[in-house]
C-alpha cells in the first residue's frame, strides 16, 4: 500500500485495486492489417531519382530532435541510409537536420538544407511561414514527404491545400486539436498520423489512485495549443466524475523567448504549491532542463507529490512517478521509418497505422518519495517497473 505520514492520519492505497487496475491497462494493437508484400520497406527509388525530404516546426524542443534522429536511425537499419554515427553534442533538430544533410549517404534519400522549416516559437512568423511551405508543397515537386513535427506543425501542413505525404509526429494529443478528423476523411489520404487514445486518462486515474489528492495543480499555457500539451479538458472531466478539483495556473509556452518560458513554470509552481495537494506536471517549453531541478525542489520542499506527463526521464530527475511505455523513442522511430519506407514504396500515408501499442509501465523515485515523507510498501515497489533511487541532475 501506499501511504502520506501527517495530516489527518495515514492515507491507504489498496494494493488489490492497484493490481486490478494494472490487469485493465490495455495494450494497443494496430488498427490497420495488411500483407507485408503491401507494405514493403525495401529501399527503392523515386522513378529513378532520390525521394528528398522535408522537416517543419513550430520551434526547438527536445522531443523534436529525438524524433529526427530515431528515425533516420530507423532509416539505416532498414536500409535507406548509409550506417552513421550521429555526433552526441548534436541537440537541436535544426541542427541536426543540417548535419545529415552534408555528411548522410544513400542513394535513396536527401535532406537538403532548404526543405527545414522552423516557426521559432513566433505566432506571426508562423503564418507566413505556413503559407510559404503549403504554397512550395503544392506548386512545386521539391519536396516528395515532410516530417510535421509537433502540434503547431501538425495544424498547419494537415491540409487539403496540398497533396504532399505528410507523416505528422510528436503531437500531444492530436484528437483534441481536431486532427484525427484526417482519419475519416478521404481528402486526407496522404497524411499519416498516430495517437495513443487515453494515454493522459490512465496517468491521472493511476495518480489520483494512488495519492488520493483532492486538490490538482496543473500549470499549462491557456492557448489552443497549451490546452492540447496538457490535456486540460480531459483532466477536467476525470476530476468531475471523481470529485476532486483542478487549480490551474497559466504559463507562456510556446514563445521565442526561453527565459521567460521558464520563469512562467517557476512561478506557476511556487504559486500551486501552496495550494494544492499534488501537481500533474506537463509538457511545455518552460520545463526543461534548466528548469527541472528548480521545480523538483519547490514541489518536494512543500511536500507535493509530482507525476511526469512526459515519463521516465523526468523520474529520474525527480518528479514522484509516471506511467510511461516509451519515452526512449525506440519504438517509435522504428514505427515511423516503417512507415516512411511504406509510402515510398506506394502505401496511402492514410491508411497506416493510426494507433501505437504502448503499456502502462510505473516508474517511482524513491529518493522523492522519502523527501516528500511518502512511503511505500514491498507489494506497490514489486508493482513498480522501475525505481530510482536518487534524483539526478540533467
Amino acid at each position: 500500500m501506499i501511504f502520506k505520514a501527517g495530516g489527518d492520519g495515514v492515507k491507504k492505497f489498496p494494493i488489490a485495486r492497484l493490481k486490478s487496475w494494472l490487469a485493465g491497462v490495455l495494450i494497443f494493437m494496430v488498427s490497420a492489417f495488411v500483407s507485408a508484400a503491401d507494405l514493403s520497406q525495401s529501399p527503392s527509388l523515386n522513378n529513378g531519382a532520390k525521394w528528398r525530404l522535408g522537416y517543419y516546426q513550430g520551434g526547438e524542443y527536445i522531443d523534436y530532435f529525438q524524433y529526427l534522429k530515431v528515425t533516420t536511425e530507423g532509416l539505416v537499419e532498414l536500409g535507406w541510409v548509409e550506417p552513421v554515427t550521429i555526433p552526441e553534442n548534436l541537440s537541436t533538430a535544426k541542427a541536426l537536420w543540417y548535419w545529415l544533410a552534408d555528411h548522410v549517404q544513400s542513394d535513396y534519400l536527401e535532406f537538403p538544407k532548404a526543405n527545414f522549416y522552423s516557426a521559432e516559437w513566433d505566432r506571426e512568423h508562423r503564418e507566413t511561414l505556413r503559407k510559404k511551405v503549403i504554397q512550395r508543397l503544392s506548386d512545386t515537386r521539391e519536396i516528395d514527404l515532410i516530417l510535421a513535427v509537433g502540434t503547431w506543425a501538425g495544424l498547419d501542413i494537415v491540409t487539403t491545400e496540398h497533396q504532399i505525404p505528410t507523416m505528422v509526429m510528436s503531437v500531444s494529443d492530436p484528437r483534441s486539436v481536431g486532427l484525427m478528423r484526417v482519419s475519416d476523411d478521404a481528402d486526407y489520404n496522404h497524411i499519416y498520423i498516430t495517437e495513443n487514445p487515453d494515454r493522459y486518462l490512465r496517468q491521472v486515474s493511476l495518480f489520483h489512485d494512488l495519492i488520493r489528492f483532492k486538490t490538482l495543480g496543473v500549470a499549462y499555457e491557456n492557448s489552443f495549443e497549451g490546452r492540447s500539451y496538457a490535456s486540460i479538458e480531459t483532466i477536467e472531466k476525470l476530476a468531475a466524475e471523481r470529485g476532486f478539483s483542478v487549480v490551474s495556473c497559466h504559463t507562456l509556452s510556446d514563445i521565442a523567448d526561453r527565459s521567460v518560458a521558464n520563469r512562467s513554470v517557476i512561478d506557476c509552481f511556487n504559486k500551486l504549491a501552496t495550494k494544492v495537494d499534488a501537481i500533474y506536471v506537463t509538457n511545455q517549453g518552460g520545463i526543461n532542463n534548466e528548469t527541472i531541478p528548480q521545480l523538483v525542489s519547490i514541489a518536494n520542499e512543500h511536500g507535493i507529490p509530482t507525476f511526469s506527463q512526459y515519463g521516465k526521464r523526468e523520474v529520474k530527475l525527480g518528479y514522484l512517478m509516471s506511467l510511461s511505455g516509451m519515452d526512449d523513442f525506440r519504438s517509435e522511430g522504428r514505427d515511423l521509418s516503417e512507415n516512411m519506407a511504406r509510402i515510398f514504396n506506394g502505401q496511402s500515408p492514410g491508411l497506416l497505422t493510426k494507433t501505437m501499442e504502448e503499456t502502462g509501465r510505473i516508474i517511482l523515485n524513491l529518493a522523492t518519495a522519502e523527501q516528500i515523507g511518502l512511503y511505500l510498501d514491498a507489494d506497490l515497489l514489486a508493482a513498480a517497473d522501475q525505481l530510482y533511487w536518487k534524483i539526478e541532475l540533467p
